[in-house]
């Protein structure tokens, strides 16, 4: 729960860069209290301690820990619309089965950094409006940038695009999420070819674009 202090916004834009300093110290510790202790325990107190600040230094930033989870959450989507205009900006490879991989492998290196982490951030962290419009918006762009690689190519076989586009992104997000963040995580590389078959397969028709076969 949070501290009871209210709202979801920072309460202090840093001007000075020691006061930009003492932010990123906060979140860098935070990161690391709720990849450790979770949601529930992950306190206000635990957070300064870590950050080496007292607690009402850290209040004169955030008016509890939900909205440094906020904020935690939002640089990390800022990341991944960040990964994929420079993935855009870089051209579109000729063979669809490396379209998939540089989007599967774009996915999989964007939840790599601190897994635990991200499973409290997406799963537990508090859900504002703005919140909630900005995380629809990522997955928008998402779901534009895979139709627009998709939609044109000459191995895809999917009759609505619209509808393959959101499928893929949803597919590889929440298989990523769910299966870097596991207990018993799978191996990013195998994950990696294991998804691109699976969602080649699909966008093509089977195996290498050929089709089912006719029994």
């Amino acid at each position: 729960m949070a501290s009871g202090r209210g709202g979801l916004q920072p309460r202090k834009q840093p001007r000075q860069a020691r006061a930009e300093l003492t932010r990123q110290r906060i979140l860098a510790a935070a990161a690391h209290v709720f990849a450790e202790y979770g949601h529930a325990a992950g306190t206000t107190n635990r957070i300064a301690e870590r950050a080496q600040i007292s607690i009402g230094s850290l209040y004169q930033y955030y008016p509890n820990k939900d909205a440094i989870l906020v904020e935690l959450l939002t640089r990390h989507l800022d990341a991944g619309m960040a990964a994929t205009a420079r993935q855009q900006d870089e051209g579109t490879p000729r063979l669809l089965e490396e379209v998939v991989r540089g989007y599967v492998r774009l996915s999989i290196d964007n939840h790599l950094d601190d897994p635990q982490l991200l499973r409290v951030m997406i799963e537990q962290a508090p859900r504002s409006p703005e919140l909630l419009e900005k995380v629809s918006r990522y997955h928008q762009a998402r779901t534009a940038y895979v139709r627009e690689l998709i939609e044109d190519h000459p191995e895809s076989r999917v009759d609505d695009v619209y509808v393959a586009a959101r499928l893929v992104v949803s597919t590889v997000e929440l298989l990523v999420h769910q299966l870097i963040a596991a207990p018993d995580p799978l191996e990013p590389a195998r994950l990696e070819n294991e998804l691109v078959a699976m969602v080649t397969r699909y966008l093509t028709g089977g195996p290498h674009g050929q089709g089912s076969v006719a029994p």
